[in-house]
């Protein structure tokens, strides 16, 4: 009998795999960031004062996908929002779960906080994506605006 999916926080331990899968994140998205910037994301990711979390799902001994979120204060919300920023599941166990139990996870989590909302961003042609997360709720018809600053 194959053990469960277990999701967890990421350790230092698992930064090989991470980048891999990160790497696959990026080529998704089509961008590239350089080495450094990658490296300060996973200094980010254990640094306890730093505000960001990474929580790795686990298939068979392997870390088969991960999610980045963080806590944001609000002036709409007493209790301010939790933001997942990524998630990333590989291309071989799409389709079993593992996002989903990545998203209770974090959801999990915002809920401890107290947070009023769990929100998350994703690309308007992101079919795949877009078919778990439309199980959730229907996106909020907001349109994200960026302007590059350097």
């Amino acid at each position: 009998m194959r053990p469960p999916l277990e999701i967890r926080a990421a350790l230092p331990t698992d930064k090989q795999r991470w980048f891999i899968l990160w790497q696959g994140y990026l080529d998704f998205y089509q961008t590239e960031l350089s080495v450094e910037q990658s490296s300060l994301t996973w200094q980010r990711i254990l640094d306890p004062e730093f505000n960001m979390k990474c929580a790795v799902a686990i298939d068979d001994g392997l870390i088969v996908g991960f999610t980045t979120y963080s806590l944001q204060n609000s002036t709409w919300s007493e209790n301010g929002h939790c933001y997942l920023e990524d998630l990333f599941v590989d291309p071989a166990v799409r389709g079993k779960g593992v996002g989903r139990a990545l998203i209770e996870y974090v959801k999990s989590y915002a809920i401890e906080n107290n947070c009023s909302r769990l929100y998350w961003n994703t690309d308007e042609d992101n079919a795949t994506a877009r078919k778990l997360y439309d199980t959730y709720t229907l996106e909020s018809g907001k349109r994200q605006y960026r302007i590059a600053l350097n």
